[in-house]
């Protein structure tokens, strides 16, 4: 038996809700010889009268009733289908996998987050905490459609880079430490330091800060975790450069003050994904979401 047409039901349907094949042929905008075709198919497919023809109103059979029943369930079950996909398409709904660092993930990323929410409620956001490194890699992969890296990065064969945010970089002091009003690489190097650990690129990018004033100072504690460093500073352990996300960011550990850097030290981040002609539209929301966030004027590629 071949399977079912849902044009075919839904003309049977039709028929059995208007009492009439004239009447089911005007509402589906088809010629009555059509609607009178689509039911002599359906009751050779299924070896049975599916309607009483001959009254002034058309009946259907108790097998008609049986598959007017079905068909009805079917002809919702396939407008679902239809407008589930339609939603996919459109980036009303989906899952996004986006990858970030801790750096990011404290402050930025529940604003953006709750951005998503009130825009694109039924868009699940799937957050991965990773490196640069690690989400560049899984990007190609395939693994990952959206990355929050640091800048620069080497170019990858169909993998677009985006600016994002451009953050000025703090010294995190113990507030009982006296402080200059802005704390240089000599100041700071003569204390104890706590920093990223050396395989990432805050560490790297705040040595070569150091490098650049001719010091290489020894850090005393090494962590990947943003606000552990900050509580450690809080508790008087040492001082920390970390980006400070905005100007009014609330800090969650007092006994901490933040001092500008001299020279300046500036953080840049980038949007990385797929070409946006390989990413669904939940993808596209995302994106378009992250972009309202963006900060300062450097829109490099």
């Amino acid at each position: 038996m071949r399977e079912l047409n849902l044009d075919q039901l839904r003309t049977l349907v039709a028929i059995a809700d208007l009492g009439t094949f004239s009447a089911a042929a005007r509402a589906l905008h088809l010629a009555q010889p059509t609607v009178s075709l689509h039911v002599s198919e359906l009751e050779s497919r299924l070896g049975a009268p599916l309607v009483v023809r001959g009254g002034k109103r058309v009946q259907p059979t108790a097998a008609g009733a049986v598959l007017v029943q079905r068909a009805r369930q079917l002809l919702r079950d396939a407008d679902d289908a239809v407008d589930a996909v339609q939603r996919h398409v459109e980036g009303r709904t989906g899952r996004v996998r986006l990858g970030s660092s801790t750096g990011v993930l404290v402050y930025l990323l529940p604003q953006v987050l709750k951005a998503m929410e009130r825009a694109h409620p039924d868009i699940d956001v799937e957050v991965n905490i990773l490196g640069s490194g690690e989400a560049m890699e899984r990007l190609s992969q395939g693994t990952l459609d959206v990355g929050l890296v640091a800048s620069p990065q080497l170019p990858r064969p169909g993998v677009v880079m985006t600016h994002w945010r451009s953050d000025p970089m703090m010294a995190f002091v113990p507030q009982h430490w006296p402080v200059p009003k802005r704390i240089t690489p000599q100041w700071l190097a003569a204390h104890p330091l706590i920093f990223n650990d050396a395989s990432t690129h805050m560490y790297h990018l705040t040595m070569a800060w150091f490098a650049d004033a001719g010091l290489s100072p020894r850090t005393r504690i090494e962590l990947n975790y943003n606000e552990a460093m900050k509580s450690l500073v809080a508790a008087g352990y040492g001082a920390a450069v970390l980006p400070l996300e905005h100007p009014g960011e609330p800090l969650m550990h007092q006994g901490i003050q933040v001092v500008p850097l001299k020279p300046l030290l500036t953080r840049h981040t980038l949007v990385v994904h797929r070409a946006l002609d390989a990413v669904d539209g939940a993808t596209r929301n995302l994106l378009k979401t992250l972009m309202e966030f963006r900060q300062g004027s450097d829109a490099r590629k």
